[in-house]
């Protein structure tokens, strides 16, 4: 009896494992068979979902140049105006005192920085805004400020500012002012000057 009964759970075993392997083999044919059915789909339905490479094998013409920022209002020009105040005897200044950019367009300007003293110092940055209702439009996508820097006695830094003007600026504002104070962390320069250097 046992025997029948183990013969019988054998060959329903095995039936279930051909079963198995079927449904394998049909998936995996189904996910063969799925790029050439989509391409063929889009064809029936005139979508036109080609790589580039495709199109230019089917002779759809050659490759435009990348699309323009959309999001840039070339109607309106705004003029930045960068301004860097120093509190203390170090140099810092922007690589340009004005830009002209489009609102929605990314600008870069560097600003940059020397430490004059003869020992080390650490300082930070904070920026200001001119007129005050800019501040929410002006869009700094890099910028050095609010980071503490440690600078060694001599040594130059070059910090970038990135941002964007949001297209939403109210149109009569046509001049921004950025400004920044870079001023010394007294505390934590007297840390690093404690320190021993390597």
């Amino acid at each position: 009896m046992d025997t029948r009964r183990h013969a019988r759970l054998r060959r329903d075993n095995l039936r279930m494992v051909g079963k198995l392997t079927l449904v394998a083999v049909l998936m995996f044919g189904f996910g063969y068979a799925l790029v050439p059915l989509y391409k063929h789909i889009c064809e029936a339905l005139g979508i036109n979902v080609l790589s580039l490479s495709e199109r230019q094998a089917a002779g759809f013409g050659r490759p435009s140049a990348q699309p323009a920022n959309s999001q840039v209002d070339r109607s309106r020009t705004i003029t930045v105006e960068f301004d860097a105040n120093a509190r203390g005897p170090w140099d810092f200044k922007p690589a340009l005192a004005t830009l002209k950019v489009h609102p929605g367009e990314l600008a870069t300007v560097m600003y940059e920085f020397r430490n004059r003293q003869p020992r080390v110092m650490t300082a930070q940055a904070i920026p200001s805004y001119a007129p005050k209702q800019a501040t929410a439009y002006f869009n700094k996508v890099e910028c050095f400020c609010f980071n503490e820097y440690t600078l060694a006695p001599g040594e130059s830094r070059q910090w970038p500012v990135a941002f964007v003007i949001d297209p939403k600026l109210p149109r009569d504002v046509t001049t921004i002012t950025l400004s920044y104070t870079f001023f010394e962390v007294v505390g934590k320069s007297a840390a690093a000057r404690a320190e021993p250097r390597l």
